[in-house]
C-alpha cells in the first residue's frame, strides 16, 4: 500500500442521458484530480420488472422509464471510455445485469464496480469472474454471510477490493461504519476501499487514515441537476479540494519519518533551544553552582539539557555575565 488513495468520481447516471454531459463530466472529473470515473450501466429490460419501485430518495419518474431514457448505446459507451483515456483517467462502470457485464466487457473497461444491490446476484458475479478483471465490491446492503459468499465467488477471478459502504443518501455520521474497514481487511485479507455517501470530506479522510486504498465519491456539475444522485454529490470546486486533501493525507501516511533524524530541524534547534550561559560575572576558580547559570537562546552552545554535567566544575578564566559557556572554559574537580 502506497497510502495515496485511488479516487473514483462516481458519475453514475447524473448525466441524465445526455452524451455531451457525460463526456464533459469525465473531463471535469479528470481536471479535478480524479484517477477514474465510474458510470452505471443499466439495461432496463434485463435488470428490472416494469413495476419495480423507485428508491425513496427519487420518485421523479418510473424507474424502468428512467433507465431507458438515460441509457447509452454500445458505440456511445466505447466513446466515453475513449474520452476517459484521452483525459488520462480510468473508465469504470457498474453493471446491473448479465447483459451489462457483456456490454462492458466489449467496451473494454479496466475495473468492474459491483454495486451494493448486486452483491447477492451470484450469476452476475460468476460472469464477471470469467472476465478475469479487477473488481471493486461495494457492501452497503449486505451482511457478513452475504459478503462471504460474494468474496468466495470473486476470488476465482481478478483482484478484489472490498468497499465499505453505507447505502444511505446522504449517510449520517453515525452510520458511516469506519470500524468495518479494519474488520474487512482482517476477515478477507484483501485491499479495502470506501464508497463515501456523506456530503463532506471528513469520512473519506478518516477512511484513508484507517487504510482505505480506494475512495469513491459522487460527482456532479450541480446539485440542482435532475436525477437520483445529483443532490448527494460533490460539485467540481468541492471535488477538486476533495482530491487534493485526500492525496495530501495519503502522502503523509505513506511518508515515514525517523524521529532520530534531526537534520531538517538543525537550524531551528539552534534558533529556538537554550544554551547554558553565566547568570553573572564569575572569577576564575569559581566552582559552578546552579545559581551561577542561566539558560538562553540560541541553542548552539552547551545544551540546557546538559547543565548538571557542569555543576561542580571549576572555571579556568574570568567570565562576564551572559557568557555562553564552552567546554574549554571549565575543568573538572574532585567535587564532581
Amino acid at each position: 500500500m502506497t497510502g495515496i488513495p485511488y479516487i473514483v468520481a462516481e458519475i453514475g447516471s447524473v448525466h441524465d442521458g445526455s452524451f455531451g454531459n457525460a463526456c464533459r463530466l469525465i473531463e471535469e472529473a479528470a481536471a479535478c484530480g480524479a484517477d477514474a470515473v465510474k458510470f452505471q450501466t443499466h439495461i432496463a429490460e434485463a435488470e428490472s420488472l416494469a413495476n419495480a419501485p423507485s428508491p425513496p430518495y427519487f420518485s421523479g419518474e418510473p424507474r424502468v422509464d428512467y433507465f431507458r431514457r438515460t441509457a447509452f448505446s454500445l458505440k456511445q459507451w466505447k466513446e466515453l471510455a475513449n474520452v476517459a483515456r484521452s483525459a488520462g483517467i480510468d473508465f469504470l462502470s457498474s453493471p446491473f445485469s448479465l447483459e451489462a457485464v457483456e456490454l462492458l466487457n466489449e467496451v473494454g473497461i479496466s475495473i468492474y464496480k459491483i454495486p451494493s444491490g448486486e452483491v447477492t446476484n451470484i450469476p452476475m458475479l460468476e460472469k464477471i469472474v470469467e472476465t478475469n478483471k479487477p473488481v471493486y465490491l461495494s457492501s452497503g446492503m449486505s451482511n457478513w454471510n452475504e459478503l462471504d459468499l460474494a468474496v468466495d465467488v470473486l476470488r476465482g477471478g481478478g483482484e478484489v477490493t472490498i468497499m465499505q459502504c453505507s447505502s444511505l443518501y446522504p449517510c449520517p455520521e453515525e452510520k458511516v461504519g469506519l470500524n468495518i474497514i479494519a474488520e474487512m481487511s482482517a476477515r478477507y485479507n484483501l485491499s479495502v476501499g470506501f464508497s463515501d455517501h456523506t456530503l463532506g470530506l471528513a469520512a473519506a479522510l478518516a477512511a484513508v487514515t484507517l487504510g482505505a486504498v480506494v475512495v469513491e465519491k459522487h460527482f456532479t456539475f450541480s446539485r440542482r441537476m435532475y436525477g437520483s444522485d445529483a443532490k448527494h454529490s460533490m460539485e467540481p470546486e468541492e471535488f477538486e479540494k476533495f482530491c487534493i486533501e485526500l492525496k495530501s493525507a495519503g502522502k503523509m501516511i505513506a511518508s515515514s519519518v525517523d524521529k532520530n533524524d534531526l537534520s531538517p530541524y538543525l537550524e531551528m534547534k539552534n534558533i529556538f533551544e537554550k544554551s547554558v550561559v553565566t547568570s553573572q560575572a564569575l572569577k576564575a576558580g569559581t566552582i559552578l553552582k546552579k545559581e551561577h547559570l542561566a539558560f538562553k537562546k540560541p541553542g548552539d552552545g552547551i545544551s540546557a539539557a546538559e547543565y548538571r554535567q557542569l555543576l561542580g566544575c571549576r572555571l579556568r578564566i574570568d567570565l562576564v555575565a551572559e557568557h555562553k559557556l564552552e567546554k574549554t572554559d571549565i575543568e573538572k574537580t574532585d567535587e564532581l
